[in-house]
């Protein structure tokens, strides 16, 4: 079975319908993970996908903010979510495809703006949740699964524009980026991305500050396909659709890819 997986910070699946579309229309994945829906999942335009051959979603949501949703063209069952650091938050959904993989659709909190959880509760959040899927993965270690999402880390020197001024930016501190690595270590997860594309910059956000993104091109990466070890040999064909960030009224991320022959 082979099958191409995407995923994107959407930031808002009502507002971005159309890019949703436009995105399952022109690459066409197989399963396409969604985070920041800022949606209750009755109000997800999903009879919209559903035209477009996504008869199938597995979802949580609320209202404004958070929300986490897989679309997909192939039959999934639903199998349950965590709420990490007991947040109340919809950030994890996991389904099921019918080989039996396991695909884990996570949106790590951002974590506020400054890197000390003494005097942002965020980032003590964010460090939190990350020490918890840790836990679980420790735990009930993985077997045949992908994990998916804005982890809201970029964990490589290589995943910054600029990795001397963001050490002490939330997303590239030192201390996020070793909680990262444990939870990353804890379920042998294999970042599919970098096994692909092992060198070079590469971003997968850009900031809406910037008033030319692009020229700028001050990004991050942190979105992220992992997989684990017994299929992770089976993971190929990665990219970053760096165009979707152009579109018009775009989301701050673009979508991920990535293939698997199973």
């Amino acid at each position: 079975m082979s099958f191409t997986l995407a995923t994107w910070n959407i930031n808002s699946v009502r507002l971005r319908q159309a890019l949703v579309s436009r995105l399952l229309q022109d690459e066409a994945p197989d399963v396409l993970c969604l985070q920041e829906c800022k949606s209750p999942v009755d109000k997800i335009p999903s009879e919209v996908f559903h035209q477009l051959g996504y008869t199938h979603m597995v979802a949580r949501g609320q209202k404004g903010y958070n929300g986490v949703a897989i679309l997909s063209r192939l039959p999934i069952r639903d199998v349950g979510d965590r709420d990490f650091a007991a947040l109340g938050h919809a950030r994890h959904v996991a389904a099921q495809l019918e080989n039996g993989v396991t695909i884990h659709n996570v949106y790590v909190p951002a974590g506020g703006d400054v890197p000390d959880r003494t005097v942002n509760d965020k980032f003590g959040q964010k460090l939190d949740y990350l020490t918890e899927m840790r836990d679980w993965f420790r735990q009930d270690r993985p077997e045949k699964a992908i994990l998916v999402g804005d982890l809201n880390i970029a964990p490589r020197e290589d995943d910054v524009w600029n990795h001397k001024q963001l050490l002490k930016i939330v997303s590239h501190t030192p201390i996020e980026v070793e909680h990262l690595a444990q939870t990353q270590e804890a379920g042998r997860w294999v970042d599919i991305t970098r096994q692909d594309l092992p060198e070079g910059l590469l971003y997968s956000w850009w900031s809406y500050r910037a008033k030319d993104w692009d020229a700028a091109d001050k990004g991050r990466r942190l979105d992220h396909i992992w997989a684990t070890p017994d299929i992770a040999a089976a993971g190929h064909s990665s990219r970053i659709l760096r165009a979707a960030r152009g579109w018009e009224q775009p989301s701050d991320h673009a979508p991920v890819f990535a293939s698997f022959d199973l």
